[in-house]
């Protein structure tokens, strides 16, 4: 085996951007990520109330209601008619996630993200093999499972056991359970079902994805001639299979990844050392044109994805 084939993912694209530049979505999601966390921390811990609330439900400066419309439908089929206040947030919401695209919330916002992350990482550097890969569209059977639950039952079913309420609640009053919780996220996504928890059961990331299907955000593979098979935006992807139509796509067809599976993360820009990715929006069609040739890289084995 050559040396090339024991190039760790992402190594080439820190070499031709530096570490940071090889990671600069990646370091913004987790700024993100702790922004919001924060925001509803200041309160309970230091008394400086910006927010109150959870995800699911909050008032920002007593003013500006904020409702996870995931949460309003099972409200609406459990038979539970939701004050003006959390109808106008919801709906605020609603309208967000559908104009920018609805997975940016599970990527940028969630704060169970960097607990599957992490399970991810530890994945591809221990070499384990993909386990359990149930089709994408069991998160959404969860989902119409959970609003059945909501209707029979009159309760909103889901908050009774989502990790993001649960991880609020914990860091608020005390983990106990919940570290048991995020542990057992951890090890589903390492030892039994690669991006299993976001990809195949989370029904919040399903719902998100079906309000944010038309959402503006896009990754274009516009440099795509560029694009040497290293495979690395592959193995970082935690919905790869959005990848293939947008690289490896017929001349004409569109480099925008248009998949209502894309958390728009930033990875596949991030570890790209020749640039094929970028962010634009869903009308950004072009594709740049193929540069001078240059010399064939080594061949080298693929990675699994």
């Amino acid at each position: 085996m050559s040396a090339r084939t024991q190039i760790p993912v992402g190594h080439e694209a820190v070499e031709a951007k530096g570490w940071v530049g090889a990671h600069k979505y990646l370091l913004l999601r987790r700024a993100s990520q702790l922004f919001f966390l924060a925001l509803f921390l200041l309160g309970p811990w230091f008394g400086i109330w910006v927010v109150q609330g959870t995800l699911a439900g909050s008032l920002t400066f007593g003013v500006l209601p904020l409702t996870d419309p995931f949460v309003l439908l099972q409200s609406f089929v459990a038979g539970h008619w939701p004050e003006l206040t959390a109808l106008i947030g919801g709906l605020i919401v609603l309208a967000g996630y559908a104009l920018i695209g609805g997975r940016v919330y599970c990527s940028w916002v969630c704060p169970i993200n960097p607990v599957t992350d992490a399970a991810n990482w530890l994945h591809r550097r221990l070499d384990l093999p993909k386990g359990w890969q149930p089709k994408r569209s069991l998160r959404l059977w969860i989902l119409v499972t959970v609003l059945i639950v909501s209707g029979l039952t009159g309760v909103i079913a889901w908050e009774l056991i989502n990790p993001i309420t649960m991880l609020h609640r914990g860091l608020i009053f005390g983990m106990g359970f919940v570290w048991a919780m995020i542990v057992a996220i951890f090890v589903f996504d390492l030892f039994v079902a690669r991006h299993g928890w976001c990809g195949h059961i989370c029904p919040v990331g399903a719902f998100y994805g079906l309000i944010g299907g038309k959402g503006l955000l896009r990754v274009s593979a516009s440099n795509r001639a560029a694009c040497d098979d290293c495979m690395d935006c592959y193995a970082v992807c935690p919905e790869n299979q959005v990848i293939s139509p947008a690289l490896k796509g017929k001349p004409g067809t569109t480099p925008l990844i248009l998949s209502p599976d894309c958390t728009s993360c930033g990875r596949c820009i991030d570890v790209c050392a020749v640039d094929v990715f970028k962010f634009t929006h869903r009308f950004d069609d072009q594709i740049a044109a193929p540069s001078d040739p240059v010399p064939a890289p080594e061949p080298r084995a693929a990675r699994p994805i």
